[in-house]
């Protein structure tokens, strides 16, 4: 079943965004610091298939992305919406 985006939400790190999901995303906290790592993991494989995106955070109804220093916040999100929209897992 798809996830649906409640909300972006700004962290310290002006390089973070938090995506506020409708609904949890998994138990417990997955994190990966590059595609290799999320390569048996499905949504975040697909997350870092978005151009920028160079982190991925997992963790109850919100995953944490960060993105490179040059992408630009409103393409990244517009993608990571697309691909949770998408997303079969859960």
């Amino acid at each position: 079943m798809a996830y649906q985006v409640t909300q972006f939400e700004s962290t310290p790190n002006p390089n973070a965004r938090k995506a506020m999901l409708d609904r949890p995303v998994c138990v417990g906290t997955r994190s990966y610091f590059s595609a290799d790592q999320a390569a048996d993991d499905p949504l975040a494989r697909a997350l870092f298939d978005v151009t920028g995106v160079q982190t991925v955070m997992m963790l109850g109804d919100f995953i944490t992305i960060n993105k490179a220093p040059g992408a630009s916040w409103p393409a990244v999100e517009r993608a990571v919406r697309a691909v949770l929209a998408e997303s079969t897992e859960g």
